[in-house]
């Protein structure tokens, strides 16, 4: 398999499991290599493979050929690629683009974890759109939502993630970053990284993060707390000043929580630490509380006011 491409566990384990189905296949040593790369490989592939066994009870496609018995074989395993891909769109959200990229989506309240040949990885949060590259291993696009980045350092190859207009370069690190409707947040939990290096040419050391709004004026760049970087990993969220407006589109990203918010509160600040569990009731209680406003129970989700 190709090691300079940004492919997920699952996908390298579907290859595994088609290579295998060759009767020729004999390169079991680097396949048990891979699946000592990970403690999820094992299971990722045990659940494919009995996709794969699954897939042998269904009826053969039927061929239109004069001499059946070779096409048949081929068109087997052609049709056994695209059942377990489709079914791994399913399982992992992301489709192959024309251009060659990888588009990654994940549903409000998901999270997902995608591996990257040189080690590299990202933490997706949920109702976040990011697009991988082939043909640029280290390259990540966030087109929205919020991902938390782990990058593995290579002295004269930086790792580069676009966001908007903005361009991150990530000198080997870990940050968070939030493509919001109209901003881009960023803050940095280890190692430095530029923001923008070829205008404003901001450093973000660790402990700092910046603020960008779509409509103009300078980035802002403040403190941050590092424990408090991506929390929402852990199932807490945790602000300092953030309009309620983000806390209730934050909630909706990382909890699955459909909250709408009226003019009269969504630009208020928030401080405090939010606790997301199942119990969404609670999630709003707290929020609610803590931030001194009220919510409305409607047909679906909840109404923020005064």
């Amino acid at each position: 398999m190709s090691d300079d491409m940004p492919f997920t566990v699952e996908a390298q384990a579907i290859d595994w499991v088609v290579r295998q189905r060759d009767p020729a296949f004999d390169d079991w040593e680097s396949f048990s290599a891979w699946l000592e790369l990970g403690p999820d490989h094992a299971a990722i592939y045990d659940r494919l493979a009995s996709l794969d066994a699954d897939l042998d009870d269904l009826p053969h496609p039927v061929e239109e050929s004069a001499n059946p018995e070779p096409p048949m074989i081929a068109s087997r395993r052609t049709w056994l690629g695209g059942a377990i891909a489709a079914a791994l769109v399913g399982i992992v959200g992301f489709s192959l683009l024309d251009s060659g990229a990888t588009r990654i989506k994940t549903d409000a309240g998901e999270h997902r974890t995608v591996a990257l040949a040189d080690g590299s990885r990202i933490e997706i949060n949920g109702g976040t759109i990011v697009e991988l590259d082939e043909d640029r291993p280290r390259f990540a696009r966030l087109e929205s939502g919020e991902a938390m980045f782990h990058v593995v350092h290579r002295e004269g190859d930086p790792f580069m993630v676009e966001a908007g207009k903005a361009r991150l370069v990530d000198m080997g690190t870990a940050f968070n970053v939030i493509r919001r409707r109209d901003a881009l947040s960023v803050a940095v939990s280890e190692g430095l990284v530029l923001y923008n290096p070829d205008r404003e040419n901001i450093r973000l050391n660790a402990g700092y993060g910046i603020e960008v709004s779509d409509s103009g004026g300078r980035p802002r760049v403040q403190a941050v707390a590092t424990h408090s970087i991506g929390s929402w990993r852990k199932g807490q969220l945790v602000y300092n000043g953030a309009s309620i407006a983000e806390v209730a589109e934050d909630l909706g990203r990382t909890a699955g929580l459909k909250i709408s918010v009226s003019p009269n509160v969504a630009a208020l600040p928030f401080r405090g630490a939010l606790l997301v569990s199942d119990d969404k009731e609670r999630v709003i209680d707290d929020l609610t509380a803590l931030a001194g406003i009220r919510a409305e129970r409607q047909t679906e989700g909840w109404l923020l006011t005064r």
